[in-house]
């Protein structure tokens, strides 16, 4: 079945962010990086020239190694590699996705971390992918529809941060799904994880039917991730596909 696909260049989503008056938003653009960030003060020359490193890091790996950019399933890298690469390397490999899965969280989780000192309160959005740090409590919106807008939201609590809420859409977005749903969204404390997950799990998710069986598979990855002892976790995830929701883990859904 074929599905409307939502592209929206201008990012018109960004337009509905709030945020205290202690705080202020603006955009940095690299190439195809297009960020939107939270913090206490204008970064946006300091936030640019991560990305810029950022970037640099992961093409001129894909230079030595093409598999790392065009790979839909895991991809081995020398143990000498730059931290990003192999963070981007594992994640993928857990979850059973290409390195390139990772990028959109892998960007933002870089920036927002090495903009922390800088800023107490961040948060880094690329692309629907969120990497966050604050000191207060704050309020995620899902966005399933862009016609009709966001209806519900995750409510994150001020002693759960830093927090990673990374999403992969059959019908938004330019990114490959191999779902055709209309929302996963994956939360974690890292965000390289999330991205990966939410990606993984979005591909299993093609009709309302298969609701449950993302939510049960999200579960077993979770199980997976614990017993084998990594550094990474699945906190939660929720599951969207018309008018059919599934929520597991640490989601706490609001009204909008």
């Amino acid at each position: 079945m074929t599905r409307k696909k939502h592209t929206d260049h201008t990012r018109n989503y960004r337009k509905n962010v709030t945020h205290s008056k202690a705080e202020t938003s603006f955009q940095v653009v690299v190439e195809q990086t297009d960020l939107f960030i939270i913090a206490e003060r204008d970064l946006s020359a300091e936030a640019a020239a991560i990305i810029h490193e950022v970037r640099s890091v992961i093409k001129a790996h894909i230079l030595i190694n093409p598999l790392f950019g065009t790979s839909l399933t895991p991809v081995k890298v020398h143990d000498g590699a730059d931290p990003v690469i192999l963070a981007m390397a594992e994640t993928s490999a857990l979850c059973g996705v290409g390195p390139m899965a990772t990028v959109a969280g892998a960007v933002a989780q870089e920036v927002a971390i090495r903009l922390a000192p800088l800023s107490e309160n961040i948060i880094v959005e690329n692309g629907g992918d969120i990497y966050m740090n604050s000191t207060t409590p704050r309020t995620v919106a899902l966005l399933s529809d862009p016609d009709s807008g966001s209806k519900i939201a995750l409510k994150i609590d001020t002693e759960e941060f830093p927090v990673a809420i990374c999403s992969s859409s059959g019908t938004i977005g330019h990114s490959l799904s191999l779902g055709n749903g209309d929302l996963v969204t994956v939360r974690s404390k890292d965000a390289r994880l999330a991205d990966a997950a939410a990606t993984a799990l979005a591909n299993h998710l093609k009709s309302p039917a298969d609701v449950p069986l993302v939510i049960e598979k999200a579960r077993i990855l979770s199980e997976q991730l614990t017993k084998s002892g990594t550094k990474y976790g699945l906190d939660g995830v929720f599951v969207q596909y018309d008018s059919k929701i599934g929520a597991w883990g640490a989601i706490e859904l609001i009204a909008l």
